[in-house]
């Protein structure tokens, strides 16, 4: 992958927001500075927000103009150190004392060992970008495994000793915020929350992202989701959800379907729960109107 080195990309919050630009993602000067001082510091990076608002699209931007991989430990209730860590092939190992027979193997090579995205990251750290997401979803005992490890960057095997890293490498972790996270994990992390953007911003992220869909149509996309994020929704909708509702209203039109029909067509790309959409259904033909106005 070709990208753009640590070194260069934190010269300042500025040049951290033009390469994410240059990679499709626009970030506020709140959230480069957060980059920034994370890369020249050499610490974790915390995102938290609410679903939909790009705390993982963040990080895949970081890891692209980076140029580095992204590796993506997703996290969930029981996640434990055989997912996150490494583990051993013990079908390998065992067709490979068969085949040996009387001769003297070693079980604990390399190519029964399988790495998973923490050792993926220790052992390439200046090729990998590290995304913990949704560090929220684990339990406990995994955020303590977790910290220890963004503590050292090293990896104990007991059949193999200690795997540390070579260079620092950059981490990413992302919250939903669905339990709050321990004290001593948010004390070793850059932190930052992500908010939704204003109508304005929001209409730009559209125009950047989206297909063919005029600047008009972002606007008033970016105005009608503003006041739909502001009902009581079980599920309000992100920022991707709005992308994808500006380009199949788009599409709609083009294929006949006049404004703001159009829109109403097309809810369904953006509201994706069965009572929100009940809920917001009488309102939408007047929200649309008014960000049409």
């Amino acid at each position: 992958m070709n990208g753009t080195s640590a070194e260069t990309v934190a010269i300042s919050p500025e040049a951290v927001a033009q390469h994410l630009a240059a990679s499709r993602y626009l970030a506020d000067d709140s959230l480069a500075t957060a980059i920034f001082l994370a890369i020249r510091l050499g610490k974790p990076l915390l995102l938290e927000g609410a679903p939909g608002v790009g705390k993982t699209e963040a990080a895949k931007a970081i890891a692209a103009l980076l140029g580095r991989d992204l590796v993506r430990l997703q996290c969930y209730e029981g996640v434990d150190a055989a997912h996150a860590l490494y583990e051993w092939n013990y079908q390998r190992q065992l067709l490979a004392i068969r085949h040996a027979g009387e001769h003297e193997i070693d079980i604990y090579e390399d190519r029964f060992l399988i790495a998973r995205p923490l050792l993926q990251v220790l052992k390439a750290p200046e090729q990998r970008v590290l995304l913990v997401d949704e560090i929220d979803r684990s339990d406990h005992e995994f955020e303590a495994l977790l910290l220890e490890f963004l503590s050292d960057f090293q990896i104990s095997i007991p059949e193999r000793g200690t795997i540390r890293a070579t260079a620092q490498p950059i981490v990413i972790l992302t919250s939903n915020r669905t339990r709050e996270l321990a004290e001593a994990l948010r004390r070793r992390c850059v932190y930052h929350w992500i908010g939704y953007p204003d109508a304005e911003r929001e209409a730009a992220i559209i125009m950047l992202r989206a297909g063919d869909v005029a600047e008009v149509t972002a606007r008033a996309v970016a105005a009608a989701v503003q006041t739909i994020r502001a009902r009581p929704l079980a599920k309000p909708p992100g920022i991707a959800e709005a992308v994808e509702w500006a380009n199949a209203a788009t599409i709609l039109e083009k294929g006949g379907s006049p404004w703001p029909e159009a829109f109403r067509r097309a809810i369904g790309v953006l509201i994706k729960d069965e009572e929100d959409l009940s809920y917001i259904a009488p309102e939408l033909g007047r929200i649309v109107e008014e960000a049409l106005a």
